[in-house]
């Protein structure tokens, strides 16, 4: 899919591209390739002059080929942005951009090509059309996917928060049966997952962020904007890492209630054990082989044995009840 963006009176306006005709007949400030077929690739390179590399959004790159710049002046750029659902995950996106050869149509256009569908992509979309004067060219396009991509992170946390609190409640309001223990165990591994998800998308935002500022590519008000990012992901590192505390409190307060559970479990094996040492005692006794058979020669023999041994569990059994040991 070919999405391509321009600028009217300040806000980005998408136009329709059907045809190789129709990418010559606009000038673009972002072209946004997601899942790009082999005749779109060919339009791009035709038009733009711009060979897309085969390894754009491979995960398997090495760090040093994720930030550089060609000697022909585009500059390349690979950041991950996290998709938070059902199944956290990243998509990785390519951004290269021509900034020092105004001979050629990609100059001061931002290219991006992605496999994935990410919803920082579409929030960004939505806010530049509805906000005039957002964007100004290029690189204020990439600076305000990436403080997008920050606010993403920002209200993943606040979901994360609202969902540790529902399960704290869970947990320290009462009785917590093992059931209830095994969701919230499984709750709080999923959110400690996503955690650390969130924690690596700003590293690698902030990453980013900071090439384009070393790059001086950048205007003075954007490289103030970039600062302000680089703020913002400084917070957001600061609530992580309150997050993974909280998250490690609740961690060892439910397996601490399941530890409690299993030992009331054992608790009961002990007192019953213990209570019937008494009749255990009785029935050794009368089970020995005496001359003269207390349960032969006497008629009340065992009644009166399997009475003591009765005797002797109830009277323990009832010392542990008032000690509230049976709870």
């Amino acid at each position: 899919m070919l999405n391509v963006f321009t600028l009217v009176n300040g806000r980005l306006v998408q136009k329709d591209i059907e045809t190789l005709h129709d990418l010559a007949q606009v000038q673009p400030v972002w072209v946004d390739m997601e899942s790009p077929t082999e005749e779109e690739k060919f339009w791009v390179k035709q038009h733009f002059s711009l060979l897309i590399p085969d390894d754009a959004v491979d995960d398997d790159l090495e760090e040093s080929a994720r930030f550089y710049e060609e000697d022909n002046g585009e500059m390349h750029i690979r950041n991950d942005f996290l998709i938070d659902d059902d199944d956290p995950r990243y998509v990785r996106v390519a951004f290269i951009m021509n900034l020092s050869n105004a001979s050629l149509r990609s100059h001061n256009v931002l290219f991006s090509i992605r496999e994935d569908d990410v919803p920082v992509f579409r929030l960004f979309r939505l806010r530049a059309r509805r906000v005039p004067g957002l964007i100004a060219d290029c690189k204020e396009v990439l600076l305000n996917l990436l403080d997008t991509d920050a606010e993403y992170c920002a209200d993943t946390l606040e979901g994360i928060y609202d969902e540790l609190n529902a399960a704290s409640q869970r947990i320290l309001s009462g009785e917590v049966n093992d059931s209830d223990a095994a969701a919230v165990l499984g709750s709080i591994a999923r959110h400690e997952d996503l955690n650390g998800k969130v924690r690596r998308n700003v590293m690698e935002t902030r990453r980013a962020v900071s090439f384009l500022m070393r790059s001086k590519v950048l205007s003075a008000e954007q490289f103030e904007d970039a600062r302000q990012i680089l703020r913002d992901i400084e917070s957001l590192d600061n609530h992580t890492a309150f997050l993974f505390d909280k998250i490690n409190f609740l961690m060892d307060a439910t397996v601490g209630f399941i530890n409690l559970n299993q030992s009331k479990i054992i608790k009961l094996f002990s007192v019953a054990s213990v209570a019937l040492l008494p009749p255990t005692l009785v029935a050794s006794v009368y089970g020995m082989n005496f001359q003269f058979m207390p349960e032969l020669n006497w008629r009340l023999g065992y009644p009166f044995a399997l009475a003591l041994m009765v005797a002797s569990a109830v009277g323990p059994m009832l010392y542990f009840r008032s000690k509230g040991w049976l709870k």
